[in-house]
């Protein structure tokens, strides 16, 4: 046990509320571990969001529509008149001013379409602008393999090679990127770099990166650099600014913080300085369809691409329905608790919590420990609370090939056997995040005595 008490989880969790009587919650038998209804410890919303309880009759009332009217609930939904549903042809509108405050954004500066990655690879066509010897790319050398398969393949589209990407590294001794060196970077680079894409929040170690200072750094030594900002792991679990920080575009899933469901359509930013003047004779090609033309003349056909005077007009397709009733019904949730910024300040206590309870026990190594046959356990992410989402990336060590006798698996599956879902990524580390929607901080306190005591019955054998 640790010097944290249970008292102490209790009293926090009769100062700030939890909202998942809102969620479905996994039990035991749901998982199939044992034939009880009891509730897991969820600690995997970093990776899938729980599903709100609101979400099933959204969806339904989608097939309903679809199954009652077929193609005309188009124009004209069922469910409009008597229950305020949205024709399909605006299904996604009514989301704009619930998305555009959980990233800061004014309403024609968020759109929500596609998946993050193919967002991703759209706005870099758009914004990926090489020329003379300013062709660099910008980004983290530990990106998510996602990202990287852009950047590379976007610097090649246009006759470079890989060389023309600038990659930084973490320090030696270093679990995590310094705002300094990114800075360094910029300076040592800053008449060959294009552009510039970091993660908001680095999916491996948590880290929240300063997207203001980092941004505002790059525009005042070059207006020419375009900033952007991959928020996967950032919305919906931080609070942001895009506009005033004056970012020029992001993208973002929404099956993570945002509890829309597996594989669910995402979002993105674009500056509204890029597309506020947006007319038939003044636009930037971007990879456009009709989804992102003048609706008044949508249904014309007309061979004349007219853009929407706002994020919309990066809009290919008509987006599923059922996607999009599934991010609203999420968002509804954040707006009724009010907000990703109320929603913080229980997140930063649910990390400091476990933060104390891990650093108190016997196996933890600090995160300069060099000698990798201790047993233990490092923290790869920052202990400052304010440079950290709502996780804590644990480095298990030794490490064996065996996965039977390795210590993060091993702690991993005595977790999964007690119903606590954590997220694992091979070879060490497992990622807890505690999720102020839905966790409260005794779960938080069990879940990581069970991790101690996981660690107990493992250093027995050794």
């Amino acid at each position: 046990m640790t010097d944290i008490t249970l008292e102490k989880a209790l009293q926090l969790d009769s100062k700030y509320p939890t909202y998942k009587d809102k969620f479905e919650i996994p039990t035991f038998k749901s998982l199939g571990i044992k034939n009880d209804e009891k509730e897991s410890i969820y600690l995997c919303g970093n990776s899938l969001g729980l599903m709100p309880k609101s979400t099933r009759k959204a969806l339904n009332d989608e097939l309903d529509a679809w199954g009652a009217r077929a193609v005309e609930s188009h124009f004209n939904h069922p469910g409009e008149a008597t229950e305020g549903k949205t024709s399909w042809v605006d299904i996604d509108l009514p989301l704009l001013p619930l998305i555009a405050p959980v990233v800061g954004a004014k309403e024609n500066e968020v759109a929500v379409l596609g998946s993050l990655t193919n967002n991703l690879n759209a706005l870099l066509i758009h914004f990926y602008k090489p020329e003379g010897k300013r062709t660099k790319i910008l980004f983290e050398k530990q990106a998510f393999p996602s990202d990287y398969y852009a950047f590379l393949n976007i610097v090649k589209l246009f006759g470079y090679d890989e060389s023309h990407l600038i990659q930084l590294s973490v320090a030696p001794g270093e679990t995590y990127l310094n705002t300094e060196d990114i800075l360094k970077a910029v300076d040592d680079n800053v008449d060959e770099i294009a552009l510039v894409c970091f993660p908001g929040i680095q999916y491996y170690t948590g880290q929240l990166f300063k997207i203001k200072e980092i941004t505002h750094y790059i525009k005042s030594k070059s207006s020419q650099i375009r900033v952007g900002w991959d928020l996967a792991h950032a919305v919906g679990n931080v609070p942001l600014s895009l506009h005033d920080w004056d970012v020029d575009f992001a993208a973002w899933c929404s099956y993570k913080y945002l509890n829309s469901g597996p594989g669910a359509i995402a979002g993105i930013f674009v500056n509204e300085k890029f597309t506020i003047n947006n007319s038939k004779q003044n636009f930037s090609p971007r990879l456009a369809g009709w989804w992102g033309n003048n609706s008044a003349d949508r249904f014309k056909m007309l061979e004349e691409f007219d853009p929407i005077n706002s994020a919309l007009s990066y809009r290919q397709s008509n987006p599923s329905v059922i996607d999009i009733v599934s991010v609203k019904a999420s968002l509804e949730i954040f707006k009724q608790v009010g907000g990703v910024e109320t929603l913080r300040e229980k997140s930063i206590q649910l990390t400091q919590l476990l933060q104390d309870i891990l650093t108190s026990s016997k196996y933890y190594l600090p995160q300069s420990e060099t000698d990798s046959s201790k047993f233990g356990f490092k923290i790869l992410t920052p202990l400052n609370p304010e440079e950290r989402g709502a996780q804590l990336s644990l480095l298990f060590q030794p490490h064996y090939d065996d996965k039977s006798k390795n210590v993060m698996e091993r702690v991993n599956q005595y977790l999964h056997d007690q119903a606590i879902i954590c997220d694992e990524r091979r070879p060490d580390v497992i990622r807890f995040a505690p999720i102020p929607l839905y966790n409260t901080f005794k779960e938080t306190f069990d879940a990581t005595n069970k991790l101690i005591e996981a660690l107990d019955i493992i250093a027995k054998d050794l």
